[in-house]
């Protein structure tokens, strides 16, 4: 029964897509144009939607109803890595979905692109030409003079570059998916947020581009027609020319800023000129208009209730039980963590610590199990950079026994992929290695469960210095949990690459444990809307979007309609926008506030029961598992990761022999690390030369 419920529900969400998707294609038409717009205007553009009623059937509800259901289909087929995962595909289907996933294209400029990635890119391409065509057609065949005297190549002209701004609005309707965090839409299709992050990159800079020769070539033509006063214009009943300038400019900003050299070497300012998009959206919106925004509003909509969310639970501050400061200037920080809240690994976390800065955010991989450690969940941190070494220095305090923390998140896969492969064969470099950390650790888990067979297990981590062989310590958690690493077929090849020996013993530090007091202001880490996320992201969505109908349509009847009956002029274009802007983020806020204020009271009950160890004074770890192993080894699990860890000094690993030596017939490759070692990997994988590989990369440089 449940079965048949699945495959039911996918269905529903496949026709919907297909179905918006056709609209897409459609829109720029005969058929459309002259066959669905006369006939769709008259039966939904009433006085209570007016001009916007057809947009929001055909554009809007399609994307919202597959959000709010697929929240519930979430909510009913959620999967625990409990066991170990069987294949979905068979035969000649799962060769073709191993080809389509491995890597196609490996480039600095685009990283690395699948051969599905690539698929989709060419289809998303040939919408936009077929769009374009289609426009320029119609136009041309109709063409408009806007000027008495304009010559037929100056009104092709302009029309030409107006039609690249209906392109760019495409990009626009696609552009906010990648990057709601808690989305549905994204974990229907086995997507996460950070691996999907590229997407939203690729359709920025197309957009960027498109708009950008919208607005030069509506420049040039002003200019060619000597009407240049016409970029000062704000119009009161049609596009605003000035609000699409400052727009334009607003993106200009940004674009500049997220050029990787700029964003990697000026990561704050990136960081605060981005949160520009809110004036941008506002802008842009004021140009095109109502009609055009009901077009893109899914995205929109879906990605500000996620913001609201997450802001309503950052301003939380998360029980931070203990910090691990390692030798290697890297920290592992321990939190306090609802039981109920579950995350699979390779999950991350966004923190913020008040000390160090208010206002940033930075996203660190979480490294512990919801198996293992129940009541705990734990992230690190490497340092390097200027956040990171101000709150290491903070930690480093022997005075500090309480630091305020900040947490959104987890965000991470809604099912645990690793665990369809015989063997795993994970490749990291430097901190690359945290997210490899919490699938031992679960594995670790797994591995004591009856009838369960974990997959064989080969870590190749790259380290520049011996003493980051600290960081292999964080595979056994702090927290004392029972662990049988023994029973694990673990294997780690590590290598270090600036020094041929061990150095001395008398220069090596130890590792610190520092355990902080509790605050009663302080709360568990738990799922932004309870043990039951997905059921009340999908009542919010609903709820939200049904208020925002309700609201519009009064407006529209009550205010606007009369006033446009009664004096025959068409009411203001900006104040109708304002309207629409308004409407929608008070619906969004007013929904998601009243549905987290209910969720954070049944939270704080249950968190009640929660016990909390007390620690008054900072104490100190007696050394190292691996790092300075011979001080330390009389405990099982202490022994079991020794023994399982193998040491190469001053020598890069030959991944090419490591990974073709692995003969099972089903290996998930996964690598994290600089981008050159994962191009390395991922061009080892496409090669071809090994149909057993199949390559999975984890980046958070973004």
């Amino acid at each position: 029964m449940m079965m048949k419920s699945h495959t039911f529900l996918r269905i529903i969400f496949l026709f919907m897509f297909l179905g918006w998707l056709t609209v897409w294609i459609l829109l720029p038409t005969k058929v459309y144009k002259n066959t669905w717009t006369p006939k769709l205007e008259i039966k939904l553009n009433s006085t209570y939607f007016r001009e916007q009623g057809v947009n929001i059937l055909l554009f809007t509800f399609p994307i919202m109803f597959i959000g709010a259901l697929g929240c519930i289909y979430l909510h009913l087929h959620r999967e625990k890595t409990t066991q170990k995962l069987p294949s979905t595909s068979t035969g000649a289907l799962k060769k073709c979905l191993c080809f389509l996933r491995r890597p196609f294209l490996v480039m600095p400029t685009i990283g690395i692109v699948s051969a599905m990635e690539l698929i989709f890119a060419i289809m998303f391409v040939a919408l936009l030409i077929w769009s374009l065509y289609n426009y320029l057609s119609i136009s041309f065949a109709h063409l408009h003079m806007h000027k008495e005297g304009e010559k037929v190549w100056e009104a092709k002209f302009r029309s030409v570059f107006l039609r690249l701004g209906y392109i760019g609005n495409i990009c626009w309707a696609f552009l906010f998916f990648p990057v709601t965090r808690g989305s549905s839409i994204l974990r229907l299709v086995g997507l996460t947020s950070e691996s999907s992050i590229k997407y939203h990159i690729w359709l920025g800079q197309l957009s960027m581009v498109l708009f950008a020769a919208h607005t030069i070539g509506f420049f040039i033509y002003w200019g060619i027609t000597n009407q240049m006063v016409e970029a000062l214009e704000w119009s009161k009943t049609y596009v605003s020319n000035v609000a699409g300038e400052i727009a334009s400019l607003i993106a200009l900003a940004m674009w500049i800023t997220s050029i990787p050299q700029i964003r990697r070497k000026m990561y704050e300012v990136f960081f605060y000129t981005h949160h520009l998009y809110i004036l941008y959206i506002l802008f842009y919106a004021i140009h095109v208009g109502v009609e055009y925004m009901c077009m893109i509003a899914p995205g929109i909509f879906l990605f500000l209730i996620d913001r609201h969310l997450r802001f309503l639970q950052s301003r939380q501050h998360a029980r931070l039980l203990s910090a691990r400061l390692l030798p290697c200037d890297a920290l592992e920080l321990n939190f306090s963590k609802d039981p109920s809240l579950y995350y699979n690994p390779t999950s991350l976390v966004f923190i913020n610590v008040p000390k160090v800065s208010k206002l940033q955010w930075h996203p660190f991989t979480v490294s512990s199990s919801c198996n293992l450690e129940t009541n705990c969940l734990s992230v690190t941190i490497k340092n390097v950079g200027s956040w990171s070494n101000k709150l290491y220095q903070e930690l480093s305090s022997s005075s500090l026994d309480h630091l305020n923390v900040s947490v959104e998140g987890p965000y991470g896969p809604h099912s645990a992929q690793f665990l369809r492969h015989e063997q795993i064969a994970m490749v990291s470099g430097g901190s690359g290695i945290t997210p490899f950390i919490s699938i031992i650790r679960d594995l670790i888990f797994q591995s004591q469960q009856q009838e369960f067979q974990p997959p064989k297990l080969l870590l190749v981590c790259i380290f520049k210095n011996y003493v980051d062989l600290a960081m292999l310590d964080l595979m056994l958690p702090v927290s004392g949990s029972t662990t049988q690493i023994s029973q694990l077929p673990l294997q780690i090849e590590a290598y270090i690459t600036r020094e041929k020996e061990e150095p001395s013993r008398d220069t090596q530090k130890q590792i610190q444990t520092i355990w902080f007091k509790t605050n009663l202001s302080d709360s568990p880490i738990s799922a932004v809307l309870g043990p039951n996320n997905w059921l009340w992201l999908g009542a919010i969505i609903t709820s939200s979007f049904i208020m925002f109908l309700l609201l519009l349509g009064i407006v529209t009847r009550y205010y606007i309609y009369p006033i446009e009956n009664n004096t025959g002029e068409v009411y203001n274009w900006t104040s109708k926008v304002m309207w629409y802007m308004f409407l929608l983020c008070a619906c969004v806020c007013i929904c998601s506030s009243v549905v987290f204020l209910w969720c954070k009271r049944q939270n704080t009950i249950e968190n009640k029961q929660i016990m909390n160890v007390e620690v008054p004074t900072p104490t100190r770890s007696p050394g190292s598992w691996i790092y300075g192993s011979e001080r330390e080894l009389e405990s099982l699990p202490h022994q079991s990761l020794l023994q399982a860890t193998n040491v190469h000094f001053g020598a890069r690993p030959d991944l090419k022999k490591i990974l073709f030596e692995c003969k099972d017939k089903d290996v998930g490759v996964m690598v994290c690390g600089p981008r050159k070692l994962r191009h390395e990997v991922a061009k080892i994988c496409a090669s071809g030369l090994a149909d057993n590989l199949h390559f999975e990369s984890i980046s958070f440089n973004w």
